[in-house]
């Protein structure tokens, strides 16, 4: 039995409209956190964020679901058709530019920069809250939201060590915490070195950052190979549509398609492996728990 071409598209962009969700709902989204007390400013940049982030996510689904409907027209495969869209939202992310590892590494640099500039106030502030108040001032752009946050925490009356353990919340870097566990140590009184501290944490990060673009440079390998493994793929998927049709005319059938579901099967285990061996694996946060603290006591009426 064949599929008719409106069949195969209507089947191709529901299945693939299906998959597309279900990625999104495994992947999900972290909300803001709840709690921020920031200004006017710093709301209005976080929603600027989210907007954008929701409209590009709308446009690479409007995408998937194109490059599904064409399959599904071309091939009057569904099962292609949502291969090739879950394909079209998955693949970037393995085979493209790490954009990804751009941002961590900036942020983590810019952790490092605030850091030394935290370090640097302490020797010419009067105390640790307004080092940090000086601090934002020119904070590094990747944290300066947080940072600012922080500082207008400490300006309307939070206690310092709470207002510490909202920062290390919004950051949710391990990196972060390591810092803010000294400057929380520093607020219960135990300031001791706190300079040299932070300026070993500032070396710390920097040499974390070195570390990850050794290995970023060494992944660069497996995104090459996956490249290739994709391009030939598809370039002998299209030379066989276009050219020899007749050696596909098997997949036409729904037997066909259970093994094209299976081969298809093949190639995603396969990817999903290949982005786990190039995806992050931090250290475990030493503050993860901080958010589900109280938040109410941090707030003190000045």
């Amino acid at each position: 039995m064949t599929l008719t071409v409106p069949l195969a598209a209507l089947l191709g962009l529901g299945t693939g409209l299906g998959l597309v969700l279900l990625v999104l709902g495994l992947i999900g989204r972290q909300d803001a956190p709840g709690n921020l007390d920031v200004s006017l400013g710093a709301e209005s940049s976080w929603s600027s964020r989210i907007l954008a982030h929701g409209s590009a996510d709308r446009r690479r689904l409007l995408f998937c679901l194109a490059v599904a409907a064409f399959v599904g027209l071309v091939t009057r495969w569904p099962v292609a058709a949502a291969l090739c869209g879950a394909g079209a939202w998955v693949l970037p992310a393995i085979i493209g530019p790490d954009r990804g590892h751009a941002r961590r590494v900036a942020r983590i640099e810019a952790i490092a920069t605030w850091t030394e500039s935290l370090r640097d106030n302490l020797t010419a502030a009067a105390g640790l809250e307004q080092s940090i108040l000086a601090s934002a001032i020119e904070a590094p752009e990747p944290i300066r939201d947080e940072v600012t946050g922080l500082a207008i925490r400490l300006r309307r009356g939070w206690r310092l060590s709470e207002a510490l353990r909202h920062f290390a919340a919004d950051l949710a870097d391990p990196t972060a915490d390591l810092v803010v566990a000294g400057l929380l140590l520093a607020a219960k009184g135990a300031a001791g070195q706190l300079g040299d501290t932070l300026g070993e944490l500032a070396e710390s990060a920097r040499a974390k950052v070195a570390s990850r673009q050794r290995i970023a440079a060494s992944r660069a390998t497996n995104r090459t190979s996956a490249r290739v493994i994709v391009g030939a793929t598809l370039a002998m998927a299209v030379f066989l549509v276009v050219a020899n049709r007749g050696y596909l005319r098997p997949f036409d059938t729904p037997i066909g398609q259970l093994v094209l579901v299976a081969a298809g099967g093949c190639f995603a285990g396969a990817f999903a492996w290949l982005g786990r061996l190039m995806r992050d694996r931090d250290a475990s946060r030493i503050l993860a728990q901080v958010a589900a603290e109280p938040s109410t006591a941090g707030a003190v009426e000045s």
